[in-house]
């Protein structure tokens, strides 16, 4: 069963559109939602959760259709989106009251232990909690009320490497029994390199990529080479993607469909990361 079902999502700004964005997730695997600030990853999972209207397309959370199954699809997904404040001056704990009274199937145990594991303390004002605390307190919040599906915008923002390590072994445990899914972007790559099974790519509002994430990253090769081989084939150039050319020679990737004419020319090739491919995408 599908969790997530866009199709054709449209959202028109003055100064930017989101373009029939169209992508799906099954029960059992996390979603790494990647592009650059302002591409239209915040846009699009508010849109999706009809925090914003939007100018066309579907979407179904859950098996359920938005906006007409609002109400259930809240019970059933978590989200998280940065810079929600609550309300400073009040007590964790209170800020929990009132949030858990909106929820069908709150969950104190599991509420408890999020808080445990993650050092909140409830009698603190949220005011004081630090960038990432506050993270965390709404990730636990996010999870408490036994969501099917997680939409979590930059989640790792802000935490230390060994914070943002303890939120992935949590994804990965939340999605373990096959039933749970979580969509997330961000722009720290290397959380994705362990925990994403699959990547959806937006730039400009449309979508590059949607894909596993194996497929993904081989569908492109690093190059290197120095600047005769650059202008040793006219083609080249128009090949390499984010090309950059410093002293010594040149740098950058190419579809992996290229990888004979890179070898034809003596380039050196290699498996690109995750930040890598995007560097040199947003660089072209």
């Amino acid at each position: 069963m599908n969790l997530i079902e866009v199709k054709d999502l449209c959202k028109s700004f003055e100064t930017f559109k989101l373009q029939k964005v169209s992508f799906s997730l099954e029960q059992g695997f996390i979603m790494g939602f990647i592009g650059r600030n302002g591409a239209g990853k915040s846009t699009t999972l508010k849109t999706m959760l009809n925090l914003m209207n939007s100018d066309g397309g579907s979407v179904k959370l859950c098996g359920l259709s938005m906006p007409a199954d609002e109400i259930e699809i809240k019970n059933q997904v978590g989200y998280v989106f940065g810079g929600v404040d609550f309300y400073p001056e009040a007590k964790i704990s209170r800020i929990t009251d009132v949030t858990k009274s909106f929820y069908r199937d709150w969950n104190e145990e599991l509420y408890k232990n999020l808080c445990e594991r993650f050092e909140i303390n409830p009698d603190k004002k949220f005011k004081h909690l630090s960038a990432g605390m506050k993270v965390k307190y709404s990730v636990a919040v996010a999870m408490s009320h036994n969501p099917k599906l997680l939409i979590l915008d930059e989640p790792t923002s802000g935490l230390d490497p060994a914070a943002r390590d303890d939120l992935v072994l949590l994804f990965q445990e939340f999605i373990e029994d096959g039933e749970h899914s979580i969509l997330f972007s961000t722009h720290i790559t290397s959380d994705l390199e362990k925990c994403a099974d699959y990547i959806t790519y937006i730039k400009q509002g449309k979508i590059l990529a949607s894909t596993d994430k194996d497929s993904f990253q081989k569908s492109y090769i690093s190059v290197a080479g120095k600047k005769e081989q650059l202008s040793s084939d006219s083609q080249l150039e128009q090949k390499v993607i984010g090309l950059h050319t410093h002293q010594l020679g040149f740098e950058g990737i190419m579809k992996a469909e290229d990888t004979s004419l890179a070898h034809s020319l003596g380039l050196e090739i290699g498996q690109p990361t995750l930040e890598d491919i995007m560097i040199h995408i947003e660089r072209r």
